[in-house]
């Protein structure tokens, strides 16, 4: 475990990274920021084939792949704002949070593509199953859970579409919370402790079985969710996929064999793609910037721009 470090740790030691690019022939390590919203030892976990693929791809030793769990989104987002991590994959408005802050901190590169060649994923709002709400005005006077302030299925989103349903949030609901992430947020749906929490799902497939991918399939596969406790009362317009970013400074020939690999990881390791993207997709494909304008537009306007 001695490859596995915390950010808070990595953000003094590694500023010097943040000026100037990393000449491939002096590549030492390549450090690898993880979202927080799940268990760290599954992150971990579901990340650690990645320390072996990347390093033969990179041609440095597998255990100077570095992991870097985040307690929660902002740590992510703060270690690309400070140069200290190579790679993440983030949600869009994680990303929209990072491109305001420096929009040269990190490039756009990639983002994963559905089995039916979409590359977005939807918001959904889920209530226990015997908790008689059924619909989305049901939840009037009841207790709302969000997943995290940088998450997009988790807040953003939902914090914009809700009140063309329900109007003025804060006096629909009883109360609103953070739930510590989207894993914590379903556990306190189940545990009574909020009526309805959004995450995010893929859409496709089956509710019965969590859909293809997303949180609620990610539990299910971990054995900690039965779909069958849960229901599914809102869902918000389609969302794009997360975006794939590097850090602007990486060296161009480091950028060229992460971008290579990582377009053909799909085929040389599915086990692994999969464990990384959190569900049954097809591949990564490569995306620019422009496609999440929409979501930078709205975390400006929730920002006051």
């Amino acid at each position: 475990m001695t490859m596995i470090k915390t950010l808070a740790a990595l953000a003094v030691t590694g500023l010097a990274f943040a000026t100037s690019p990393v000449m491939a022939e002096d590549l030492k390590e390549f450090r690898v920021g993880i979202l927080g919203g799940e268990n760290e030892a599954d992150r971990l976990r579901n990340y650690a084939c990645l320390q072996k693929n990347l390093g033969a791809a990179l041609g440095i030793p597998a255990d100077a792949v570095k992991l870097f769990p985040a307690a929660d989104y902002d740590g992510t987002v703060q270690g690309l704002l400070g140069g200290t991590l190579d790679y993440a994959e983030l949600g869009a408005s994680a990303y929209a949070k990072v491109w305001l802050k420096d929009p040269k901190a990190v490039e756009v590169i990639l983002t994963a593509e559905q089995k039916d060649g979409g590359t977005g994923y939807y918001a959904v709002g889920v209530v226990r199953a015997d908790s008689g709400i059924s619909t989305i005005q049901d939840m009037k006077g009841k207790k709302l859970g969000f997943a995290d302030p940088d998450s997009t299925s988790g807040y953003l989103v939902p914090l914009v579409e809700l009140p063309k349903t329900v109007g003025d949030i804060k006096t629909f609901f009883a109360s609103t919370e953070f739930t510590g992430g989207h894993e914590q947020g379903v556990q306190a749906v189940i545990d009574k402790k909020v009526d309805m929490m959004t995450t995010w799902a893929s859409g496709q497939g089956t509710f019965d079985e969590g859909y293809t991918s997303g949180n609620l399939r990610k539990m299910v596969d971990k054995g900690v969710l039965n779909m069958k406790d849960l229901k599914e009362v809102w869902r918000s317009a389609l969302i794009p996929n997360g975006p794939v970013v590097v850090r602007s400074t990486l060296d161009p020939a480091v950028k060229e064999k992460f971008k290579a690999y990582m377009l053909k990881s799909h085929e040389t390791d599915n086990a692994c793609f999969q464990a990384v993207q959190g569900g049954d997709f097809a591949k990564l494909v490569e995306i620019k910037h422009e496609f999440y304008n929409p979501i930078i537009e709205a975390r400006k306007a929730k920002q006051g721009g």
